[in-house]
């Protein structure tokens, strides 16, 4: 449990960097659409050339044909790339305007709900995990950490959609960290389960770039700074490692470690490289330590809450 956390805050960490990233080349493109199938498309590529060179990859693949074919899981399994398209998408219309923190918040209170859903009630062969005390207490705490580290950058100046979707795209995460690990067990293989992912939210997004390119055109000019094409890789780590260790952490703790990384990696970017206007506050790292005080707290044995007999 404690490696599978300690991975679960590394992926998160990557995700601030991602976030970063990918905000910045939608707003150098001026176009998001574009900087989302940049981002996952490079994914794509790189997963597409490791699955030619593996033979494990491949019958994972066969296997995820044969599930759709015979219906023997449910076809909404193989679909968690639409949440990561999302998420993606959101952070190239958004994080740079809301900066890392404020993104982060709004992720992570749509991600926390699901969490405490899924748990709650299980999926596919991801057992129910029963709400305790200790799990309650930590996503309350995660919540209310995160809006305290957030609270100096909160402005009025900001468009509600600009709130709304990244906490839309944190339900997805949730979820599609739950099917995503379905698909791994039914594909035994992590590649796999990773290149499908990629190939849904590629998709999803190439359709999404070509209609608002029919209103809004095409970037001009395509930056030229090599460090603004990396954020699919980092997608790769993150999905991989969650797809692995969910069924170990389960989803809310897998949520609130993941969001304990991306806390400390924006943290560490606002203090070593800050968005203007979103400068290193003490209320910032008040919360974030608090985040870390949430996961430990989750991990604590508990007696779980008693639920009314029907």
């Amino acid at each position: 449990m404690a490696l599978a956390v300690s991975v679960a805050v590394a992926c998160g960490g990557l995700v601030a960097f991602q976030a970063r990233i990918n905000g910045e080349l939608g707003r150098q493109l001026d176009d998001g659409y574009v900087a989302a199938v940049f981002s996952f498309g490079g994914g794509l590529v790189l997963l597409a050339i490791a699955m030619a060179f593996s033979a494990s990859g491949r019958r994972g693949f066969g296997r995820t044909v044969t599930a759709l074919r015979t219906r023997s899981h449910p076809w909404w399994f193989f679909f968690g790339g639409a949440a990561g398209a999302l998420l993606v998408l959101t952070q190239g219309l958004t994080a740079a305007v809301l900066g890392v923190a404020l993104f982060t918040v709004a992720v992570v209170a749509g991600q926390t709900l699901t969490g405490l859903v899924i748990d709650r009630r299980g999926l596919g062969s991801l057992p129910a995990k029963p709400v305790t005390w200790a799990r309650l207490v930590g996503a309350i705490l995660m919540l209310a950490a995160v809006v305290l580290a957030v609270s100096a950058q909160l402005r009025g100046d900001i468009p509600v959609w600009m709130v709304v979707l990244p906490f839309l795209a944190g339900l997805g995460i949730g979820w599609q960290q739950a099917v995503n690990g379905q698909v791994r067990i039914i594909t035994e293989s992590v590649l796999t389960a990773t290149f499908s992912n990629f190939v849904v939210g590629t998709a999803v997004l190439v359709i999404a770039m070509l209609v608002h390119s029919l209103f809004a055109g095409w970037p001009s000019t395509l930056p030229t700074d090599p460090w603004l094409y990396i954020g699919g890789p980092m997608g790769i780590v993150f999905i991989a490692g969650a797809a692995v260790i969910v069924r170990i952490t389960g989803v809310l703790l897998l949520g609130l470690a993941t969001t304990a990384g991306q806390l400390l990696a924006s943290l560490a970017l606002d203090l070593v490289a800050p968005v203007p206007g979103h400068e290193l506050v003490a209320t910032t790292v008040i919360g974030t330590a608090l985040t870390l005080v949430a996961v430990v707290v989750t991990t604590l044995p508990s007696r779980r809450i008693a639920t009314p007999a029907r």
